[in-house]
């Protein structure tokens, strides 16, 4: 008898899919972020605070993380894969504590400088991408046991956190040299980069219309919400109400 319930639709693929989606999004991290921080690092000529440190480690490693989890399930060691979810969570809060840390650092260099209100205004990307990153991660975990749910959610989950790697990208191709050391750019230079990246939904879509004769609904309500914060980000960016909040973050430091 034919179902339709989209979780019981048998896959005509194994999960290697995803182990090649979080290979990208290694590939994406790590390079994205090589001429601003990698290479520079390297050489020694980075001279940031130390939370950047911080972040990025911890960022990086939750690339890694995903994608040793989802090479776990690949070759069927389901278990261990349940077994290492602790660390995820962990390793998502620790995303966001450094995410605000970074910002609060970010703005007070910048109100050394003399353009702090430009880099608040900047600083709503990241704080709109961890809020989206929190809230399709944990929806995960809340469907940990929804499998067909839960990796399409995790693949949202990680989207936002890669906007950043490719604005690197733009920057290093398109902007003037050095133009990161001065004041940040307008909101709206941040959107191209982070459609580029949900160009990999595109792509996740077309793999479950390919291998399951339909986009999982996960995609139908993740990928508009992704999508519309993305468009979003400069109004809020402007508001009153955003600037209010970052000088409130940035006194959290004295």
């Amino acid at each position: 008898m034919a179902t339709t319930t989209f979780d019981m639709v048998r896959p005509r693929a194994r999960p290697r899919f995803y182990v090649g989606m979080a290979a990208v999004f290694v590939l994406i991290a790590f390079g994205g972020f090589i001429p601003t921080y990698w290479a520079k690092v390297a050489t020694g000529t980075f001279h940031g605070a130390p939370i950047y440190h911080l972040h990025g480690f911890v960022l990086f490693s939750w690339t890694l993380y995903y994608f040793a989890q989802t090479a776990l399930v690949a070759t069927g060691r389901t278990y261990d894969h349940r077994n290492w979810g602790l660390l995820g969570i962990a390793l998502a809060t620790a995303i966001g504590f450094t995410v605000i840390l970074a910002e609060i650092t970010t703005m007070r260099a910048a109100d050394a400088a003399g353009y702090g209100d430009a880099a608040r205004r900047f600083e709503a990307v990241s704080f709109v991408g961890v809020i989206i990153f929190a809230a399709l991660f944990t929806a995960s975990i809340v469907n940990i046991r929804r499998t067909e749910w839960h990796k399409r959610l995790m693949i949202l989950a990680v989207i936002p956190m890669m906007h950043a790697a490719m604005a690197r990208v733009f920057l290093t191709v398109l902007a003037p040299p050095h133009a990161s050391d001065g004041p940040p750019p307008p909101l709206f230079v941040t959107i191209p980069p982070g459609l580029t990246v949900d160009l990999l939904l595109v792509v996740a879509m077309v793999y479950d219309w390919r291998t399951r004769g339909r986009v999982h609904p996960a995609y139908l309500v993740g990928v508009p919400f992704v999508v519309a914060s993305q468009l979003l980000t400069p109004a809020i960016g402007a508001s009153t109400v955003w600037m209010t909040t970052a000088r409130a973050l940035e006194g959290l430091m004295g």
